[in-house]
């Protein structure tokens, strides 16, 4: 068996190498990563970044954006977001945004990977999962970036808030809420408290 087929055989579809991976199984990488992706066994997806394709009934399936994510970034600790989770909270946003936004602990700017926009923000707190609590504040956080009229959407937002889980959410506001996030909902509590107690 020659050294590109072992190298082959070790590839499994689906899954995101970086060249450095490859490299330990490889005696002449620069070599073998172009013949693999000659024949179409790797597609390379940015600068380092290849991918085995998988296979399914309709055709080649892209990767997956947490392997993608975790393969560039050399670590498991990220949450991935859209603005466009916004949209499910019922605060009258609607716009669709074509980009991922991945809060991390080590880059950040814009990225092409896979032909796909990620957005890398270096935060020191994030989830571990999307919850409606942290989706709200993370929409003020973000409102500048936001296409929608800010000033309804921050009123929703305000009634949307009495509705949450008021312990959960003030969890939220007090570990990823910027400043103004955190003015925000300081008063929104504020003004719910008073309205239920009148």
């Amino acid at each position: 068996m020659t050294k590109l087929q072992e190298l082959k055989q070790r590839l499994r579809p689906g899954q995101v190498y970086r060249r450095e991976d490859l490299a330990k199984w490889s005696n002449a990488v620069d070599r073998h990563l172009k013949q693999l992706r000659d024949d179409g066994t790797l597609t390379k997806l940015a600068g380092g970044l290849y991918y085995r394709p998988k296979k399914t009934a309709f055709g080649t399936a892209p990767a997956a954006d947490e392997k993608l994510v975790e393969t560039f970034l050399k670590d498991g600790r990220f949450l991935l977001a859209s603005p466009n989770a916004y949209n499910a909270l019922g605060v009258g946003t609607t716009q669709l945004y074509n980009e991922t936004v991945v809060y991390n602990h080590k880059r950040h700017g814009r990225f092409e990977l896979g032909g796909r926009s990620f957005d890398f923000r270096v935060k020191p707190h994030f989830p571990k999962t999307l919850s409606k609590e942290f989706l709200l504040v993370d929409l003020v956080n973000n409102l500048d970036r936001l296409a929608e009229d800010r000033v309804a959407v921050l009123g929703r937002v305000k009634e949307r808030a009495e509705t949450c889980d008021r312990q959960r959410l003030e969890r939220s506001v007090r570990d990823y809420g910027s400043v103004r996030a955190k003015k925000f909902f300081a008063q929104a509590l504020v003004d719910g408290a008073m309205r239920h107690a009148a």
